[in-house]
């Protein structure tokens, strides 16, 4: 009973924890984002993708290369191109 009464602050709190982050589609016209991906991921040194971030007009990506190294691009939405 004692463990049920500590975890019920934690289960009320849940929601507030939960990411709350939410972002329309890409805007029209905008170059599919797996075909952005495709090509950064064909690259020789690419590992493997960290996060990605849709900003205005373009995705951030943060990736890890082969060798371990961090790496960040930042690809215009429409064009497929790197800023």
């Amino acid at each position: 009973m004692k463990t049920l009464i500590l975890a019920l602050p934690l289960l009320a709190a849940a929601p507030a924890l939960a990411q709350t982050d939410i972002r329309p589609a890409a805007p029209d016209g905008a170059m599919p984002l797996s075909r952005i991906l495709a090509t950064l991921e064909a690259q020789p040194d690419f590992g493997q993708i960290e996060s990605i971030d849709r900003e205005r007009g373009y995705w951030e990506i943060e990736y890890d290369r082969a060798d371990g190294s961090e790496a960040e691009v930042e690809i215009d939405a429409a064009t497929g191109q790197p800023r």
